[in-house]
């Protein structure tokens, strides 16, 4: 069993700062990729930025240049501190954990999700 908790969302006004983080808890063999992915109302699931194992990263278009994403593997958290945050990066906020269990297999865990709002 994998459990993601996160943390970190909330209500701040345009231009402001958040730091969402994800820790991720259980029995596997390792984790890969991790990252974030956001969905608004009415609006599909979109990526947000990923980061693998080594650290290589990527971003959506709209991330790009105010998102930060970062992991501690040693923790196997995952993090993402956006700052500059516009009324549009209103949405729920997904962690994703990418893991390889003892029995070899891959699967993908998904957060409880949190709410982040960009309002004046």
């Amino acid at each position: 069993q994998v459990h993601l908790v996160e943390s970190g969302g909330g209500l701040v006004q345009p231009g402001g700062s958040l730091r969402l983080s994800c820790a991720a808890s259980g029995m596997f063999f390792r984790i890969n990729d991790m990252g974030w992915y956001r969905q608004a109302p009415g609006k599909e699931r979109e990526l947000v930025a990923t980061i693998t194992t080594g650290g290589r990263t990527n971003y959506a278009d709209s991330a790009k240049g105010r998102f930060t994403i970062s992991r501690d593997n040693a923790k196997n958290t995952v993090s993402v501190q956006m700052n500059s945050l516009k009324p549009e990066d209103t949405a729920v906020y997904y962690c994703y954990v990418a893991l390889t269990t003892y029995s070899s297999g891959n699967y993908v865990y998904w957060g409880q999700g949190t709410q982040v709002t960009v309002s004046s």
